[in-house]
């Protein structure tokens, strides 16, 4: 075995990125403290050609180089936008036809192993705060949440961990478990 190298790896240019099908999830950052996890959140999002990130609240916005160093150019792939308001995120999600899921956990969420994605559905994952999680009022107006079974001694896991196995779960569901 060998390990490839970049040149080897036929990724895809700027531009073909931007004009390439995207997946249809929408990931959505609330108050997120620190750049390296929103940077990190980018390259997940690129890695699986999601359609864009919204940056809620507090959560820092490229340019910016601590962002960078986790992203590794992936903020100019990647669509984004800034709102401060992540309830009115949530609404006009809902409104456009999006289910709006928390990852959080809360009373009679669905574990991630169960969450059944339906056929030409777009979904957008709400993420929260490092310390407080998905505020309750955005748990409260989204139409359901995802929780990830955690079996040792930790209550939760690094956002920008979290993210990568919920978008790897729905992208591996969407793109070969229909």
């Amino acid at each position: 075995m060998r390990k490839l190298e970049n040149s080897e790896l036929d990724r895809k240019s700027i531009e073909d990125f931007k004009e390439s099908e995207k997946t249809p999830i929408i990931i959505v950052l609330d108050d997120i403290r620190s750049l390296h996890n929103i940077g990190s959140v980018f390259r997940t999002a690129d890695a699986f050609l999601i359609e864009k990130i919204v940056l809620c609240g507090i959560t820092a916005i490229p340019p910016n180089k601590e962002i960078h160093k986790t992203a590794l150019g992936a903020t100019e792939t990647v669509a984004w936008e800034h709102s401060k308001n992540v309830l009115e995120v949530i609404e006009n999600l809902k409104k456009d036809g999006v289910t709006v899921l928390a990852i959080e956990q809360v009373e009679s969420a669905i574990f991630l192993q169960d969450f059944k994605v339906e056929k030409d559905k777009k979904y957008a994952l709400v993420f929260g705060n490092e310390v407080f999680g998905v505020a309750q009022e955005a748990v409260a107006i989204c139409d359901d949440c995802i929780e990830i079974p955690q079996l040792g001694t930790k209550h939760s896991l690094n956002i920008s961990v979290s993210a990568g196995i919920v978008v790897w779960d729905l992208f591996q569901k969407m793109k070969w478990n229909l």
